[in-house]
């Protein structure tokens, strides 16, 4: 979630999520197009900091879509807790760097971690 939602949502209410809470969850994007779900949080064991959500898009029945690793602040809370946004094109997040789900990056490869950081428009937490 957003800096605002990590901190509370604004309204006297903090926004606090478990695994279970965000698995599967819905993402879209501000224009209410389904992006895929969000299958998993990788957290910074160092920093503690949640590092990435997990989207998987594409495919059919579960089967030969891609997984691709979000920045954590990326996603904003969406107006019900059924889904969440990513202010993206689906285009753009269909030319993505993804993976299969069978063979993950590694997520602790700053190098790596940089370009994704970047290609979503954010600065990374380490650098």
């Amino acid at each position: 979630m957003d800096q605002r939602t990590a901190a509370g949502r604004g309204d006297g209410r903090a926004s606090m999520y478990s695994l279970d809470d965000l698995q599967g969850i819905t993402v879209r994007n501000p224009e209410g197009e389904d992006l895929g779900k969000l299958e998993d949080v990788v957290v910074d064991g160092r920093s503690g900091r949640v590092a990435y959500a997990v989207l998987s898009f594409g495919g059919f029945l579960g089967m030969g879509g891609k997984h691709f690793a979000i920045p954590w602040q990326a996603l904003q809370e969406g107006s019900t807790p059924e889904y969440v946004i990513l202010d993206i094109p689906k285009e753009r997040l269909e030319k993505a760097p993804g993976f299969d789900e069978d063979d993950p990056p590694t997520y602790s490869d700053q190098r790596w971690g940089t370009q994704i950081y970047e290609y979503y428009g954010y600065q990374p937490y380490w650098g």
